[in-house]
């Protein structure tokens, strides 16, 4: 192998380690009524698969809903908030009116911030429970 050969081959092996895949962090959310604040009868429950990557700070999602009063309404991540207490529109879900519903948001350094503390919280709402009728805490 000529040096110029190796050489080639040394920068394109480093190029390709250095641009590799970026890691998302996998989070996810379980969501029923119980979880409500204050809690609900309905029936409705969900998951939300997340990832968040830390060099872009794209969150993505996908958001499975069965079950509720009627059709969902809307659907936010809100924050920041504990399980148990209840928060404000963090990042909007467009298009939650049919399940699954998938999307991304970029978010900002204080919103990334909330979302790995775990205060972040994924709501779908309906007309019969406007505030919301099923909710699930983010968790990593």
């Amino acid at each position: 192998m000529s040096n110029k050969t190796l050489l080639a081959t040394l920068t394109l092996g480093a190029v390709v380690t250095l641009a590799g895949p970026a890691f998302a962090e996998k989070l996810h959310a379980k969501l029923d009524a119980k979880s409500e604040v204050p809690a609900n009868t309905s029936a409705g429950t969900g998951t939300a698969d997340i990832d968040y990557d830390a060099a872009t700070k794209k969150l993505s999602w996908k958001l499975t809903y069965s079950g509720l009063s009627g059709p969902a309404t809307a659907a936010h991540f809100h924050g920041p908030a504990e399980a148990g207490k209840n928060s404000g529109v963090a990042v909007a879900i467009p298009n939650a009116t049919s399940s699954p519903v998938e999307g991304s948001a970029t978010l900002t350094d204080a919103q990334a911030a909330d979302l790995l503390a775990g205060k972040y919280y994924v709501n779908v709402h309906t007309a019969a429970n406007p505030g919301g009728e099923i909710r699930g805490q983010v968790t990593k």
